[in-house]
């Protein structure tokens, strides 16, 4: 649906932009149906124990799909205002709700990397989408950078748990972890980069230096994302 709305909003006219909106809230309406109708209280998982489906990942769906439907609401007659309603926006937001719905179902380190970076490279986009104010250029770059070294630190530390454990799928890793990993120093340091790109990603103290200038410079309707609908994939982790 978000490239859908992409493509779709190439042949509409100016006075009909707003069906982007509209096909953007029923994508939403449409995947919390889904998501409460293959509802279980049972735990599955998919693609080789990759991804998993439980309760408390339909819980923070749902929830992240009424946080993004509220947003859209009310971001609607901001973007208008300032001649940034376009299907671009909403294909953004659709993509990085995916990415969030990708990390709350993320069973393996691997998914939650996918799943972070592609809500991220949204993110990225979005700050900048006010191509013509400065500030927000300025915002998506620092934003940019920061977060390419903070997904180097979290590859990093995910090869080095790896390196100890023999595995990335967190319940292997558990495992591995209560019989007693071999090298200890090494796991530490592999956990401490883990939780260093995670925390930055998430603008969690002390790696908060980019949240102030992000939040200023960003559009309100972008700021608005980002501290509300995206803070949800974080509270899964």
């Amino acid at each position: 649906m978000a490239m859908f709305i992409l493509l779709l909003d190439l042949f509409l006219k100016p006075g009909n932009r707003y069906l982007v909106y509209v096909f953007a809230q029923v994508t939403l309406l449409l995947a919390a149906i889904l998501t409460f109708a293959t509802h279980t209280p049972d735990i599955r998982y998919a693609f080789s124990g990759l991804f998993v489906d439980d309760a408390l990942a339909d819980v923070l769906k749902l929830a992240i799909y009424l946080a993004t439907s509220v947003t859209l609401v009310y971001t609607r007659s901001y973007l208008s205002l300032r001649g940034m309603f376009s299907g671009e926006f909403y294909a953004l937001v659709l993509f990085a709700t995916l990415g969030m719905m990708v990390m709350v179902s993320g069973q393996h380190f691997l998914t939650l990397y996918m799943g972070l970076e592609l809500l991220s490279l949204c993110l990225y986009a979005l700050v900048a989408l006010d191509r013509d104010n400065p500030r927000s250029t300025e915002a998506a770059m620092k934003y940019f950078v920061l977060g390419a070294l903070a997904s180097g630190m979290l590859l990093y530390g995910m090869s080095m748990l790896y390196g100890v454990t023999g595995s990335l799928n967190i319940s292997g890793v558990a495992e591995a972890l209560m019989n007693g990993a071999p090298d200890h120093g090494v796991l530490v340091l592999g956990l401490v980069f883990i939780v260093a790109g995670l925390a930055f990603k998430l603008g969690a103290a002390p790696f908060q230096m980019w949240v102030p200038d992000v939040y200023h410079g960003s559009p309100t309707a972008i700021t608005l994302f980002i501290g509300s609908a995206t803070k949800l994939a974080a509270f899964a982790w």
